[in-house]
């Protein structure tokens, strides 16, 4: 049976950042905390019964938004409600995304008290200036503060979110911003390049990006950085210490099973009979979502000559690839499925096969986008 993990969306944030295209909405009045738990353990009870679900939650994410702005009376009883409908694994990673601008150490140590085990802290820049052109809410030394915070309250597993190639970033801006954060000692660092998504203001509006010379710089100089310091890069922009890999994440990219519950939320169910993949998501709107009129997800069944590519699109972020055998399990379908587009990998250097093992060659990460277009019904 595949992992299941669990993903539970909050959609507020303090301010809307010009780059998000998330489903997240900037606070305008109190947050209706109570209300909005109830919704979510309502939403978590109509997938259980939908889908049968007996496997156990292997991990939990609370993204969004800002979780971190529900207090952590809410979010306790959240959890307890969660383990009163489904059985957790004795080992599970339970992550909470944070902003630097909401910590504050009393409310953190009582977030770890009720289960919380892992921490996300969207940092972005340590840089004031930087973090005034990505409109961002909290200053440099409030972002050291919070992982300092972390540390304190008893977390020894939390990441930091560093953003690249941002407007007015330097080499010398991304390095500091890099050696900083490592010195953070943080186990883990998702260092991703900034990119200008659709429905964002950002990409109505595009600011001055660095030149792709730049970008290649930044990103060889800090990657450098962080094999330096023992940081693992185990998937195309994440590093981890050792055996500190985020397992939610790592089950997205092996094709695993989530549900997805809250305002905006997806989720993925593979179902053995009938042999079919389910994707499913939410209302986005808060306002709807909290209606007495909420109806169960939309449910789209991936149709089967898209599989191949969805699997391949998640496996080749990871490092480590993917077997033959993998696939079958993750997807019910012969290998003949991946042909002609497996092998014109290998012959293109684009992938390295060993016995049944595919994973990319230096050329293939790079151009990662070249192999899924092969892959494209």
């Amino acid at each position: 049976m595949l992992p299941l993990s669990l993903y539970v969306h909050f959609p507020w944030c303090i301010k809307k950042c010009p780059y998000c295209d998330f489903n997240s909405h900037a606070v305008k009045s109190a947050i209706p905390e109570a209300e909005y738990i109830n919704k979510l353990l309502e939403d978590l009870a109509v997938d259980i019964n939908r889908y049968a679900v007996q496997r156990p939650i292997s991990s939990i994410f609370m993204g969004g938004g800002t979780p971190s702005l529900f207090s952590p009376e809410a979010l306790d009883r959240l959890l307890r409600g969660i383990k009163q409908q489904l059985t957790l694994a004795d080992d599970i990673e339970i992550t909470l995304e944070a902003n630097p601008g909401t910590f504050e150490s009393d409310k953190f140590k009582e977030f770890r008290a009720i289960g919380i085990n892992r921490l996300s802290i969207g940092v972005q820049s340590f840089n004031d200036d930087l973090l005034a052109n990505l409109g961002r809410v909290h200053s440099g030394i409030e972002a050291i503060k919070a992982a300092g915070i972390a540390h304190q309250a008893g977390f020894d597993n939390f990441n930091l979110d560093l953003m690249y190639a941002v407007p007015g970033a330097t080499l010398e801006t991304s390095i500091s911003d890099m050696t900083t954060a490592i010195n953070l000692a943080p186990t883990h660092i998702s260092f991703y390049q900034m990119t200008l998504e659709p429905n964002t203001y950002f990409y109505r509006f595009p600011p001055s990006l660095p030149h792709d010379d730049l970008v290649y710089d930044i990103q060889q100089r800090c990657q450098a950085l962080l094999a330096a310091q023992q940081y693992q890069q185990y998937e195309i922009s994440a590093y981890s210490r050792f055996g500190k890999q985020s397992q939610h994440n790592v089950n997205y990219w092996q094709f695993g099973d989530y549900l997805g519950i809250g305002a905006g939320a997806h989720g993925k169910i593979t179902q053995r009979l009938p042999n079919q993949i389910v994707r499913t998501v939410k209302p986005k709107s808060p306002a709807h979502y909290l209606a007495a009129s909420f109806k169960p997800a939309e449910a789209k069944v991936i149709a089967l000559h898209d599989v191949p590519l969805e699997f391949v699109m998640n496996r080749l972020r990871l490092r480590q690839g993917f077997n033959l055998a993998a696939y079958q399990s993750a997807t019910g379908l012969n290998i003949e499925t991946l042909e002609p587009a497996l092998t014109e990998c290998v012959q293109e250097n684009l992938l390295i096969k060993q016995n049944d093992h595919y994973y990319c060659s230096a050329k293939g990460w790079n151009f990662l986008d070249n192999i899924l277009e092969k892959f494209m019904p």
